[in-house]
């Protein structure tokens, strides 16, 4: 009993221990470049005219780097009908900005419903459905692996988490590494990047499959329920740690998703009441989320929200977020 006893003590000190070490080791800062995403589809979605916000966000926001998409079920509709015609409108637009791009392919990109596989080849035999993913990647791949403001493939947008979220009932995640090897072998000057959830994910498998890792930032989320619920309890050490315990080198990892808009489950912003929405975004939180980003130890770190930012602008009268944002890029 007195072992039992010896041991729980022990235990516990060890976890405060750990607990006070990581937030000590929380309290230097690093420099970061922030960049920002895009989604057209989101920017719709939200009743914005998209071609509108990404112009301002490429002439007023400025941003040195950008996080754009090529999702499979929009350039390719139908099987074997290609349409690049928005795809070409972003990656043309950002060459002319000086902006540089990682451009997401894959069967999942950034944004609800999280998986993009075309209906038509989820119909598919598990060869003919390789088949028809290859050649989509190679037919993006080989039509912008030339574009100077090309800088990196992110293949798949976080892959390997082990829960469900999404509308994802089609996706092969077996097929992720050859698609990886498909993409580096047709564009070997530029790098790849494969992502992760920051707080659910394991990273070990994301960080051994390209040449960089991303992980997701989110500090305060919804629930199911839609309970809110918050990681301010986690110093941002975790992540540096949880990068060197995963094998992952820190020169060699972004935060490609830092939370910078409010947490919905279910009804989008545009039905739900501002004061609901500040309760996951404001404009506080999103200076302690630029400031929490800026004590892991990462070079890069791509703002999440951008239409939102634009949409308050808009629709609602509210340019603080935007306002923060453009500041921010232009340090």
């Amino acid at each position: 009993m007195k072992f039992l006893k010896f041991v729980l003590v022990f235990i516990l000190f060890i976890t405060v221990a750990s607990y006070i070490f990581l937030w000590a080791s929380s309290y230097k800062k690093y420099p970061v470049v922030f960049g920002v995403s895009f989604s057209e589809e989101h920017a719709t979605y939200l009743g914005l005219d998209w071609k509108q916000a990404y112009q301002a966000v490429l002439t007023d926001l400025k941003p040195k780097y950008i996080r754009l998409s090529a999702p499979w079920n929009d350039v390719e509709k139908v099987d074997g009908n290609f349409d690049f015609s928005d795809v070409d409108y972003m990656m043309n637009e950002a060459k002319k900005a000086g902006i540089k791009v990682t451009l997401v392919v894959g069967q999942k990109a950034p944004r609800w419903p999280e998986c993009y596989v075309p209906d038509w080849a989820s119909k598919l035999s598990t060869t003919d459905y390789k088949a028809r993913l290859d050649n989509y990647l190679t037919k993006i791949v080989n039509r912008y692996k030339n574009n100077s403001a090309l800088e990196l493939w992110q293949v798949e947008n976080e892959p390997f988490i082990n829960f469900k979220f999404g509308e994802c009932v089609n996706f092969r995640s077996d097929l992720v590494d050859e698609e990886v090897k498909l993409v580096s072998f047709l564009d070997q000057p530029h790098w790849t990047i494969v992502t992760d959830s920051g707080e659910l994910g394991w990273w070990k498998k994301a960080g051994q499959v390209g040449d960089l890792f991303g992980t997701t930032l989110y500090r305060i989320v919804r629930l199911p329920n839609a309970m809110v619920w918050s990681y301010d309890w986690l110093p941002a050490a975790f992540y540096r740690y949880k990068a060197i315990l995963s094998g992952i080198h820190l020169e060699s990892m972004y935060i490609s998703e830092l939370q910078a808009e409010p947490w919905f489950t279910g009804p989008g912003p545009n039905e739900t009441s501002l004061k609901e929405q500040a309760k996951t975004m404001n404009i506080k939180r999103l200076q302690k989320h630029v400031d929490f980003v800026e004590r892991i130890g990462v070079s890069r770190a791509y703002l999440w929200g951008t239409e939102w930012w634009y949409w308050m602008k808009t629709k609602n009268n509210d340019s603080s977020y935007w306002n923060f944002v453009k500041e921010l890029m232009n340090k």
